[in-house]
């Protein structure tokens, strides 16, 4: 396809999204995105909430330095448990998330680039005598491939703001989770809505920012779904869009704005 810098309303966003983050997973690009938008810094597992045991616990090639925060910090994953991982990448999570569970737990990772879930693959291959109960399936997070209220815990770091189709992405979670599973997402979003070229740019978009929500928007958007219990369970700057904007730039103000959040939430068991 052709490398669009800006986006159109005809413009095909999961497309865009796959060939770029498919590159990533084939090494041919570091980070997420392209000069400008901040995913280029890629960001170090301890800044992000990762304990220096997981830290040492992730396989070699699972850690792409795309993540936002460490949503299994505040998951509560228990032994046995099924758990669900949108977006799952090169793996680092649902690593994280089998060892949690245990050998009686099991974890699905779900990703729509055919060659990120060759990586989490071949990555699961590695470990595989220590972590047979994991796996990767290709799919959409807005469709996806797991039946209904079969899963205990759905995770994802940074991978929702992605998404055309949020609403969308919340009611599929909310329909594979038992009654009782809870969602623990780390996400982007805006305390303020960005200027337009910020929501037009590519790069900005495959960064996590251009297609990220407002903070109470996100939270309506789970309860709409169905979710209870929808809260922050952490907040903090996400500082990498600004370092990588020249000094004088306008847009430091906007990237400012952006905050990294941990959002948990449970499906009701009536």
């Amino acid at each position: 396809m052709s490398n669009p810098t800006e986006l159109t309303p005809d413009t095909d966003v999961r497309a865009v999204v796959r060939e770029k983050y498919g590159l990533i997973a084939e090494g041919q690009v570091t980070g997420c995105c392209g000069q400008g938008c901040g995913c280029d810094v890629v960001s170090e597992p301890d800044a992000l909430g990762y304990t220096a045991e997981q830290i040492a616990a992730i396989p070699e090639g699972a850690d792409l330095g795309l993540g936002c925060g460490n949503p299994l910090a505040f998951a509560a994953a228990q032994p046995g448990e099924t758990v669900l991982d949108l977006g799952s990448g090169a793996g680092i999570d649902a690593f994280l998330a089998a060892r949690a569970v245990g050998p009686t737990g099991h974890v699905i990772g779900v990703d729509m680039t055919q060659s990120m879930i060759e990586r989490a693959r071949a990555n699961a291959v590695k470990v595989k005598a220590e972590l047979p109960n994991v796996e990767f399936r290709l799919g959409e997070i807005e469709h996806l491939p797991v039946a209904d209220a079969t899963v205990d815990l759905i995770i994802s770091n940074c991978v929702v703001n992605l998404s055309p189709d949020k609403p969308q992405v919340f009611r599929e979670a909310f329909r594979a989770l038992r009654p009782g599973g809870r969602m623990l997402v780390s996400d982007l979003v805006w305390n303020a809505a960005p200027p337009e070229h910020i929501r037009k740019s590519v790069d900005a978009l495959v960064g996590c920012v251009a297609g990220a929500s407002l903070k109470q928007e996100y939270l309506d958007l789970m309860k709409a779904a169905g979710f209870g219990d929808v809260e922050i369970v952490s907040e903090s700057g996400y500082q990498a869009g600004v370092e990588s904007l020249p000094a004088d730039s306008p847009d430091r103000a906007f990237y400012e704005m952006v905050r990294s959040v941990k959002v948990r939430a449970i499906k009701p068991k009536a």
